[in-house]
């Protein structure tokens, strides 16, 4: 089993269907994700998907994350482009949003942080 710990918790990813589109210079990804304890965040899944694709985090898109009612599995959608000005001309802004380059990330946890204190 390929799983990784997230909090207290493991998650296994498995990709069920990875197809490139050259029209839009990206692969395509249908993946499942079993899971124990609450659903992994975006960024986790975001993060073990980009460690076993060995491609760069901020070119990773989820798209979409479904739960099943009752069940520790989860359905989703990414996209992997190519190049960044690529993405940003394909991607609706929300989506990007969605899914914060890592230094994005940190700065809104040092935020928080600040705010809390």
């Amino acid at each position: 089993m390929n799983y990784t710990i997230y909090g207290e918790y493991w998650m296994d990813i498995k990709i069920l269907e990875d197809k490139n589109n050259v029209l839009l210079n990206r692969r395509e990804l249908d993946f499942t994700v079993k899971y124990e304890g609450p659903t992994p965040s975006r960024s986790d899944i975001r993060n073990k998907l980009a460690a076993m694709l060995n491609a760069p985090l901020e070119l990773l898109i989820i798209q979409k994350v479904d739960t099943e009612y009752g069940m520790q599995e989860a359905r989703g959608y990414a996209k992997l482009y190519a190049d960044e000005a690529r993405m940003k001309e394909i991607e609706h802004e929300y989506i990007l949003k969605r899914n914060p380059a890592p230094a994005e990330e940190k700065a809104e946890g040092e935020e928080e942080a600040a705010a809390e204190e």
